[in-house]
């Protein structure tokens, strides 16, 4: 069992930690098959097949998994380490933790988004992008769109989707207008920003890689998701026995049967389901 932090109360050898096990990982070059992987099961409503890692129920379980993966091989390196969870409606400024120095650096520069502070500025040599949206070989950033600024969701933004005691709804997409995992997941309807909500809108006012697939390049994804996965345990704790919908496949006819992975179904690329991620209390808690 072990913990995981709020950023903003981590030490200054937990941060050090921290970023010189991303930085190793890296360098073995595991780090980037996590965001190959990202970029495999992004597929969206528009697209054919399996949808399990975005617009779909098994939005938060896929990604609960994919964070114990990360925290696995980050562990390897160095047993102290554990990922810690940015909450986005307390810690709000650019400056603020995890944007410091000693952690994940600033925002990129206007002429080209690239991040220049930090231990992942690509002047270190550490964090080369090589599966990228565009060909630049460094990370890109652009904190609260500098061109047509947007704001970070706050706690009455979240309120919505924590209020509602329903984990998911039909149609199981990014159009669902009810059930807790697409009002945190935050696709809403509309074009632009007012679109964008809780967990999309942080991508959004993070951006560079973050816009993309291949958000994984950004550390800071990681930070965003363990707070994604409280954000699951608060509702669990909220609505005692509403567990993870749908239990079973849409109806046969039904155009999202097969596209989405009902409670008891593997979940890919693991062999495991979401049943089996509903509860993670043996494994690690939150501070």
């Amino acid at each position: 069992m072990y913990t995981r932090k709020d950023v903003s109360t981590l030490t200054r050898s937990e941060r050090r930690r921290l970023v010189a096990a991303l930085l190793e990982v890296k360098r073995r070059g595991e780090y980037d098959e996590f965001v190959r992987m990202h970029i495999k099961y992004y597929v969206a409503d528009g697209e054919t097949g399996l949808r399990a890692a975005h617009m779909a129920p098994s939005f938060l379980p896929w990604h609960r998994m994919f964070l114990l993966d990360l925290e696995r091989v980050l562990r390897r390196v160095d047993e102290s380490v554990t990922m810690p969870y940015w909450d986005w409606t307390r810690s709000r400024s650019r400056t603020a933790a995890p944007w410091t120095e000693d952690l994940l650096g600033g925002t990129g520069r206007q002429s080209d988004r690239q991040v220049t502070t930090g231990p992942f500025a690509y002047r270190h040599g550490g964090w080369p992008i090589k599966e990228g949206i565009t060909d630049a070989e460094y990370l890109m950033r652009d904190l609260g769109r500098s061109r047509d600024p947007i704001a970070l969701p706050t706690a009455r933004d979240l309120q919505g989707a924590l209020d509602d005691p329903v984990y998911d709804t039909a149609p199981w997409n990014s159009t669902s207008a009810k059930g807790f995992r697409n009002r945190l997941e935050g696709w809403g309807p509309g074009r632009g920003a007012a679109s964008w909500r809780n967990h999309n809108r942080v991508h959004r006012w993070v951006g560079g890689h973050m816009v993309s697939g291949a958000s994984v390049n950004d550390p800071v994804f990681w930070m965003h998701h363990a707070f994604v996965d409280l954000l699951w345990s608060r509702w669990q704790q909220r609505h005692q026995g509403a567990r993870y919908l749908p239990e079973q496949q849409p109806a046969r006819g039904d155009a999202q049967r097969g596209r989405i992975v009902a409670r008891h179904e593997r979940m890919p690329p693991w062999d495991v389901t979401p049943d089996q991620l509903e509860d993670h209390s043996g494994i690690y808690r939150y501070a």
